[in-house]
């Protein structure tokens, strides 16, 4: 999955600062109240909603600050009306970069995602100019210790996914965006716990750089992770 954020290195669970994890909660907060606002506050009712406070919860937050998100957006509480954008752009060399972020001030938002490419020499692009250079997929993850990887193919296969791979410690699930929520099902009708669920854009296809271009480009896709408002990032640069 070379080019890809999330896994074009093996993920692993591993420990976060307080500083990274208050950044997780908020992000985590935000995507639940905007699935509540959607969708409605039951989480048996509400297959986004339930995915975003599994997540939640795997992040160690707190119950009391999940139920606050929801009830924000259900609009049982008073809360900031937030907004889904992405910005498209190149990074140096070339690179597409496509960036999805959950707002309540676009203007902020704009100003520093245009700063983050500015920095290294990339260039903030028009809507479409590089998102249809990218395949959008329902992914899900699921530790690989103590499930056969047939019984799970079969599981996934009836909820209608496109493909499995094993990663190390993990499978990944591909599926269509319109097959998101059947996949989810049959994952849960089959008692598979998923370790991360959401829709991800694939690369159609990838650049390989020198080390001190990827270094350069590299800068500037962390940078754009570490903004408050930016929840994922999408590129077409090959790594290891």
């Amino acid at each position: 999955m070379a080019g890809h954020n999330k896994w074009s290195k093996v993920k692993r669970l591993k420990a976060v600062t307080d500083g990274k994890k208050s950044k997780i909660w908020a992000r985590y907060a935000r995507e639940i109240m905007m699935a509540a606002r959607e969708g409605g506050g039951n989480v048996d009712m509400n297959a986004k909603l339930a995915t975003f406070v599994q997540k939640a919860k795997a992040e160690n937050m707190p119950k009391e600050n999940i139920e606050r998100a929801i009830k924000k957006g259900t609009g049982e509480l008073a809360g900031a009306d937030y907004e889904e954008i992405s910005y498209e752009g190149y990074a140096p060399f070339g690179i597409p970069v496509l960036v999805e972020c959950l707002t309540d001030n676009s203007v902020r938002t704009v100003a520093d995602v245009r700063n983050c490419f500015n920095k290294v020499g990339g260039k903030v692009g028009t809507n479409g100019s590089v998102a249809y250079l990218f395949d959008r997929k329902g992914v899900f993850s699921i530790l690989a210790a103590g499930i056969d990887e047939m019984e799970l193919f079969e599981i996934v296969a009836e909820g209608g996914a496109d493909n499995l791979e094993l990663h190390e410690d993990y499978f990944m699930v591909t599926c269509e965006v319109e097959q998101f929520g059947a996949v989810q099902q049959a994952l849960d009708k089959g008692k598979i716990k998923i370790e991360d669920a959401t829709l991800e854009r694939f690369p159609l296809n990838t650049t390989k750089l020198q080390a001190d271009e990827e270094a350069k480009v590299q800068k500037m896709l962390d940078m754009l992770e570490d903004l408050q408002d930016v929840q994922q990032v999408f590129h077409a640069m090959e790594t290891d």
